[in-house]
C-alpha cells in the first residue's frame, strides 16, 4: 500500500466493496448505499448518499483520498471537496473493459495494493462467457416514470455479452424515459428487471408487461463493478435462462 494513502473515503458502493475486500481497514468513510461487505463496513463512518454526501463530515475524516465516479456523484460536491483540500479520484465506467481498467487504476495505481485475485477471477469469468441464447429485450431501471437502459452503459455491456440485445441501446440518451405502452409494444422476447436502483420484484414490475417473460436479476451483479464481477456471468445467465 502507498504510505500516503492510509485513509480512504469511497462515494461509490462498487468501489467501496472493491477496496474493503482488497484492503480491510483502509476505508474511514462510505455512503449510506455502501452495503457490501457488511462485516468490514460495520465500524466505518457513514457520510450521506452518493448524490448528497456530507462534504464537511468527509473533510473532518481527514482522508488521504476520496474515490468517486463521474456518473454516481455530482461534480459540485467533488469540487467542494477539492476546495477543502481533499484529493479526489474520479472513475468512469461505461463498459466491462473500462471497469476492469478503472479497478486496476484505483486499487493498484492509486492505493498501491497488490492486484487482487478476485480481479483476475473476474477477467477469466467474463472471458469464458458464451451466450446460451439471444433475446431482444428492454431493461427498466425505474418506474414512475419508467426509465430504461439506453446507450453506453456498463449494465448494458454486461447483458450484451450474455446475449441480450437491448432495443434501446441506440437511443440518444443513456437512461431514457419511455412510456410503458411503448415498452410493451416494442416487440421484445424478454424484459430484464434488476432489483436496483429500483427494487423490481415478482410482484412489482412484471404485471406491467403481461405475456412477456420477465428475468428478475440481481442489481448488484448487473450494475456493480467489483468482486461481484467474478460471479456475475453465472448469476445473470441463470436468471436469463430461467426467464427465457
Amino acid at each position: 500500500m502507498r504510505p500516503d494513502r492510509k485513509r480512504v473515503v469511497s462515494l461509490v458502493p462498487s468501489l467501496t466493496e472493491a477496496v474493503a475486500v482488497s484492503a480491510p481497514g483502509l476505508l474511514v468513510g462510505v455512503t449510506d448505499w455502501c452495503t457490501h461487505p457488511a462485516p468490514e463496513l460495520a465500524g466505518v463512518a457513514r457520510i450521506g448518499g452518493t448524490k448528497n454526501p456530507d462534504v464537511r463530515a468527509i473533510a473532518e475524516l481527514r482522508p488521504d483520498l476520496v474515490i468517486a465516479n463521474e456518473e454516481e456523484n455530482r461534480a459540485p460536491d467533488l469540487a467542494r471537496l477539492r476546495a477543502a483540500g481533499v484529493e479526489v479520484l474520479v472513475s468512469e465506467v461505461r463498459g466491462l473493459p473500462q471497469a476492469l481498467r478503472e479497478l486496476d487504476r484505483v486499487l493498484v495505481g492509486a492505493l498501491g495494493l497488490a492486484r487482487p485475485g478476485w480481479l483476475a477471477d473476474a477477467e477469466s469469468a467474463w472471458a469464458r462467457v458464451e451466450p446460451d441464447a439471444e433475446w431482444r429485450a428492454f431493461v427498466p431501471i425505474w418506474r414512475r416514470p419508467w426509465m430504461v437502459l439506453g446507450r453506453d452503459t456498463f449494465a448494458g455491456d454486461l447483458l450484451a455479452r450474455l446475449g441480450v440485445r437491448n432495443v434501446y441501446a441506440g437511443h440518444a440518451e443513456r437512461y431514457p424515459k419511455v412510456a410503458v405502452a411503448e415498452l410493451a409494444a416494442a416487440g421484445c422476447d424478454l424484459v430484464v428487471l434488476p432489483d436496483e436502483p429500483y427494487r423490481f420484484t415478482a410482484e412489482d414490475g412484471p404485471e406491467a408487461f403481461l405475456g412477456l417473460p420477465a428475468a428478475l436479476v440481481s442489481g448488484r451483479h448487473l450494475t456493480w463493478y467489483g468482486p461481484s464481477l467474478a460471479q456475475a456471468p453465472a448469476v445473470l445467465s441463470r436468471a436469463l435462462r430461467e426467464a427465457g
